[in-house]
């Protein structure tokens, strides 16, 4: 596996940043409506969506005073093709049984 997809799955491996992805799946929002269903300091909150900036998942633009955020396919597209590569394995491997 390659080391963006160690980071991506150690991304997404916590529940609020599971939650910031489902978020932004709707479409773009600002950090103050990501931050509001989420009993945390923003500091915290911050350091989450930091990981996901940093992993790539998620994009953010600043203008004036408000962050915007936005996902990024291209992390989820090659851990999806991961996922399915992985599948097509285990399925094989589970007709053999039978």
């Amino acid at each position: 596996m390659t080391r963006q997809l160690n980071a991506f799955f150690a991304a997404i491996s916590d529940p609020t940043r599971r939650a910031v992805i489902e978020q932004l799946a709707a479409g773009p929002a600002t950090v103050t409506a990501l931050h509001a269903p989420h009993k945390m300091a923003l500091p915290t909150f911050m350091r989450h969506l930091k990981v996901l900036e940093e992993t790539g998942i998620v994009r953010s633009i600043k203008k004036g005073r408000v962050r915007t955020c936005h996902i990024e396919a291209a992390p989820l597209i090659e851990a999806q093709g991961w996922l399915e590569w992985q599948r097509t394995i285990w399925e094989a491997r589970l007709e053999s049984l039978e």
